[in-house]
Parts: C-alpha cells; structure tokens; sequence
C-alpha cells in the first residue's frame, strides 16, 4: 500500500518531540527560536520587564551589543552606589515592571497622556516614596520635590528608551497586582510591603484576567508605536514562580495560572502582529526537559547554568545581519563605562517582589 500523504508527512525533525526533544536531549535542542527580523548589525535594544529581564541587558552588555543605557549613573559614580540606586538594571530606571498594566501606565506616562505627577508619592518616617517605583531610593527621597524630579528623569528617559530603541524586549512576569480603587493606578508592589501604609478601602487586588492582559498590552503598544512607528517589540515570560499569592491559592497553583496567562497573551500578540515576536526563555527554564534543573533549592531562583543555556538560544536565534542603521561615535561606551556594566552584571538581581518573604510566617 502506497504511504498515505498528510500534513504530517513532510515536518521538520524539530516538530516531533522525540526526535526534537526526547533524543535530542536538553543540551541538544535546536532551533527553539530564530527571530522574525532582520536586525541593524547596530541595533538597539531597550530592556524592561520582570526580574528575570535584567539577565537579558546583562547578556547585551557584556556581548557589547546595542543595550539602551538611556538613565546612565552620574558621572564618577561608584558601581556600588550605583548599584545600590538602581542604575544599570533597566534602560530607565523604572525598576520592575511586573504587570501589563504596569507598562501601561508607563507608557501613557510618557506619551504625556498622563501628568508626571498623577501617580502618588508616599510620607514615611519624614521621607517621600514614589509609588510607581517605591524600593528606587533605598531610604527614600528628601522631599516630594526631589521624588518628582526623578521621577520626570525616569518618564524622559523611558519615553527614549521607546524612541531610539529597534527592539523592545518585555519580560511578563505576574497577573496579580494591586491598584488604587478611586484612580486605577497601578503599583508595582501592594502598599504597606515596601513602603506606604496599606489601606483596605484604597487599595484593591487585582488577578488579572487573560482578555485584561492583552487589552494592557494591545493599548501598550498602540502608545509605544505612536511614539516610534518602526519600533519591534520581543516578549518574552520569566519562568520564575511567584513570591507570594494574594489570590487565595495555594501559590503553586497561582503561579501556574499567572505563567499560563501570560504566555498565552504573549503567544496570541505575537502569532497576530509582525512587529511583535515571542522568544521562550519561560520553556527552557520550566519546560520538561530541564526537569526543574535550573532552579536553586529555593525552587524559584534561576541558577547560572540556566540563564547561560537561555541566552544561548537567545542569540543564536537572534539575526542582526542587516547594515547598520545608527552612528555609533556617541552611542560606544567608554572601557570604563564596559568594565562597571560588567561588574554590575555578576551581582544579584534588583527584584522587589522577593522582599514579600519576610512576611511569611510559615
């Protein structure tokens, strides 16, 4: 009997897992990504996102491609200071972006849809916080003056991180959240944890929903592009499970839903819009092959050995062979400059969302 012909028949070895996974092995996995684009050999890359996305302008840095530095230190500034205030760790020092509606805000921030000062900065102990990044100042700031002052350093500096960037890379994190119920900010953490006063009548929680995710998002990039109508957006999701859970669940089960959420916002925008691609740092990490191997015995951190494997596949996906696009006199770091970003590189990351586990009590 002649072989039957089907859709089936003629897929690559990378589309069945035996052949692309079973024996391939973890270390022998091919073909994982390769980017929709053909990128400037210059290009630019602008990084926000969860924790798990400093490892990506890590990598950039440290490979001397293109990362957008656009809130650099103050000149002669110590790595270690630095470090402390959170330079370096983002293209602009927004800290964590852990949520859709994060970003959103963000980004109507610097599209001027919104005033700099409509989000709320928080008095405590005779010093102000800003709200939208309230572990930025490890002691906080002087007065409301300076808090506002850097925080319009911050909106310029992501409003040119989104202009000058060919790439903006955005690691989804977490769908829970909490938000203010009279104005509908945002924040990045609930209120009372790492600075301000919890308030039950103000401050709501939020799970958000897949549609609620991708409506953040669409709305996100609608803003981003009317901003830089070329710009390419790659995200990506960060496998590493949640702190805590406000939701009521046991947090491996809220951690499932959060991951499963987001990948598939991040699958549909990418499968319906060109301009936006997918890349699956989120599978290698917590995928079945690497047998949850890449955790630390805390089973949430990522271990070296993992990000190294991740970032791998990153660039060997990643085609920057188009001609450059930029002039690069002003846009090449000093050695100095190369020598503190890799020193900044090996330490631990900024990730607020951890500092919940000093209210565990178990």
């Amino acid at each position: 009997m002649a072989e039957s012909r089907n859709p089936y028949s003629d897929l690559p070895p990378e589309a069945y897992w035996r052949s692309a996974v079973a024996e391939a092995g973890l270390y022998g996995m091919k073909g994982l990504w390769a980017s929709r684009w053909v990128l400037p050999s210059d290009a630019r890359f602008a990084t926000f996102g969860s924790c798990f996305a400093q490892h990506i302008s890590r990598a950039l840095v440290a490979r001397q491609i293109g990362w957008i530095d656009a809130e650099p230190a103050p000149g002669r500034c110590p790595v270690e200071i630095a470090r402390k205030y959170n330079y370096g760790v983002f293209s602009a020092r927004t800290a964590n972006i852990y949520t859709a509606a994060q970003l959103l805000y963000l980004v109507r921030l610097a599209s001027g849809e919104l005033a700099a000062d409509a989000a709320e900065f928080w008095d405590e102990g005779g010093r102000v916080y800003d709200s939208l990044r309230p572990a930025i100042e490890p002691d906080g700031f002087a007065s409301r003056d300076e808090a506002l002052l850097s925080r319009r350093s911050m909106i310029r500096a992501f409003r040119r991180s989104i202009i000058d960037a060919d790439v903006f890379v955005f690691t989804l994190g977490l769908t829970e959240g909490w938000e203010n119920a009279a104005t509908g900010q945002p924040y990045p953490m609930c209120p009372g944890t790492v600075a301000g006063a919890f308030d039950a009548a103000a401050h709501v929680f939020r799970n958000y929903r897949v549609s609620e995710v991708s409506a953040d998002m669409g709305a996100a990039l609608q803003a981003m592009r009317r901003l830089n109508p070329g710009l390419k957006v790659l995200l990506t999701v960060s496998p590493v499970p949640l702190t805590a859970t406000a939701s009521g669940q046991h947090v491996l089960v809220a951690t499932t839903y959060s991951k499963s959420a987001l990948r598939a916002v991040a699958g549909e925008i990418a499968a319906a819009d060109p301009g936006v691609d997918y890349f699956p740092s989120y599978e290698i990490i917590s995928g079945a092959p690497a047998r949850a191997g890449f955790f630390a015995p805390n089973m949430r951190s990522v271990e070296a050995a993992g990000v190294e494997l991740v970032m791998k596949h990153f660039f060997a996906g990643l085609d920057r062979s188009g001609p450059a696009a930029h002039q690069r006199e002003s846009d090449v770091p000093d050695q100095k400059e190369e020598a503190a970003e890799a020193r900044m590189a090996a330490e631990d990351l900024a990730c607020e969302e951890s500092l919940l586990e000093g209210f565990n009590r178990g």
